[in-house]
């Protein structure tokens, strides 16, 4: 009996170790992807023009293609040709699903099976508990991307095709169909104008905002909601992730109503059937899309604060959107009731959530906040000729890879991109790798000492 409790102890410390490499090794995929796209995006065969736009911003938009973020350097319809744009939609597909999706792909095409250490790091870039079933679920996660993102082409198809012609109409399509599923926020319309073009058009609207909430909720959710029909089931997880995102769109569509009905350069001048379509769709796109209907840089400050903090908060985990994510934010609101009822647990639905996620829970979110602290000072020092307000949502928008931006990403100096570039890449893999370094070190050896406990004043 103690042998093979022995054995499973030096198993579970076998997975524990894998896993916790695999974290850097998916930081390191990222990376590469991100250094291979901006050599390929910096070739002047990439350009218009002919010439190349060096490789610094060619850098920067990789890191904002592959982080699908959506914060641009350079006018994406008017800098690049067919073969960049097509690099870029490539980019944003890898950073979207995970280059741990495309390479199980890729072995299943030449008959060979993941080995562990290969079903760990699908097990660490999809956030799941387990390492069986891995091949399967990347099947099903590819599947049910590549699914919705024709679904999307072929109803942007009927707006785009009419309006580009056949050939760019169709590619049009797809492109925006995967920048929107992934949260991208890349677009092709030229001059950064977004879907500014197609604010009152509902079709094209509710399909991008379709393709956000989808892309945003999590392959997990969306595999839990396909089993209940078999289960009758819904996970707890599923449960927090539906009940605080459909909160925080209702909240984000509300407050945008309110801040915005007045303000005649971005709800104001509209026909109320526009105003509230542009409201929602603002409320979604702050949610990691990066798409944007009106125009960020007139919003009010008090608007652009709260933005600011839907964007932090981003996405789901295991999504193609970044941000601390919303189970984050949710487990520390639970805690924080359970402390004003003073309940002795937390819980939701029926389930409690132990104290050690809620210490990951706050790690993740003081970190990430922190981050966007430091961004927004120091790019606020080293650029006072822009408005703290404007730099605080650059940075947040940053963090949570949304892409959204009130000056221009254009418009910062050398050191303050290289700070957006890293943050991006910290709001794509950063909290994700935080929360599992962390979860990884759970079962880590206690002190051996155990101190007595001290009172500190709180209040």
């Amino acid at each position: 009996m103690r042998r093979r409790q022995l054995r499973r102890f030096r198993a579970h410390a076998l997975l524990n170790q894998m896993g916790a490499n695999a974290i850097y090794v998916i930081a390191a995929g990222f990376a590469s992807i991100i250094l291979i796209g901006s050599i390929l995006l910096a070739l002047p065969c990439a350009t218009r023009s002919g010439e190349s736009i060096g490789w610094f911003d060619a850098l920067f938009t990789s890191t904002s293609a592959v982080c699908v973020t959506g914060l641009i350097v350079r006018d994406t319809a008017t800098t690049f040709n067919l073969f960049g744009q097509v690099v870029l939609l490539c980019l944003i597909q890898l950073g979207g699903l995970g280059f741990m999706t495309f390479a199980t792909m890729l072995l299943r095409l030449i008959g060979r099976q993941a080995s562990l250490q290969e079903r760990m790091l699908i097990r660490e870039s999809l956030n799941e508990e387990g390492v069986g079933g891995m091949e399967s679920l990347i099947r099903w996660v590819a599947a049910s991307a590549f699914t919705v993102e024709l679904v999307g082409a072929v109803l942007f198809a009927f707006r785009f095709i009419p309006r580009y012609g056949p050939w760019k109409g169709a590619f049009y399509s797809i492109f925006h169909a995967v920048s929107a599923f992934c949260n991208a926020g890349f677009d092709l319309f030229g001059n950064y104008s977004s879907l500014t073009a197609f604010r009152g058009d509902v079709l094209v609207n509710f399909t991008a905002m379709l393709m956000i909430v989808v892309g945003g909720l999590g392959f997990a959710v969306l595999r839990d909601l396909k089993d209940r029909r078999r289960s009758g089931y819904l996970h707890l997880q599923t449960r927090i992730v539906l009940s605080t995102y459909g909160a925080l769109l209702l909240f984000g569509f509300v407050f945008t109503l309110i801040s915005e009905w007045s303000n005649p350069a971005t709800l104001g001048e509209l026909p109320l059937g526009e105003k509230l379509l542009a409201a929602l769709f603002q409320s979604v796109t702050l949610r990691t899309a990066g798409f944007n209907t009106i125009d960020e840089a007139a919003i009010r400050p008090a608007g652009k604060l709260v933005a600011s903090l839907l964007m932090f908060t981003g996405a789901s985990p295991a999504s193609t959107g970044g941000g601390v994510k919303v189970t984050t934010i949710a487990v520390i609101l639970l805690a924080v009731r359970m402390t004003v009822r003073g309940e002795n647990s937390i819980v939701a639905f029926k389930r409690s959530i132990s104290n050690d996620l809620v210490r990951r829970a706050l790690a993740v979110t003081l970190i990430a906040g922190f981050v966007l602290l430091v961004d927004t000072v120091t790019i606020s020092l080293l650029q006072p000729e822009l408005a703290f307000m404007d730099v605080l949502f650059e940075c947040a928008s940053a963090v949570g890879t949304v892409g959204v931006s009130a000056f221009g990403s254009a418009n910062l100096h050398t050191i303050s991109r290289i700070m957006i570039i890293l943050t991006m890449f910290m709001g794509r893999i950063g909290p994700l790798t935080m929360a599992l370094v962390l979860a990884h070190r759970q079962n880590a050896v206690k002190p051996r000492v155990d101190y007595p406990e001290g009172h500190v004043m709180i209040g």
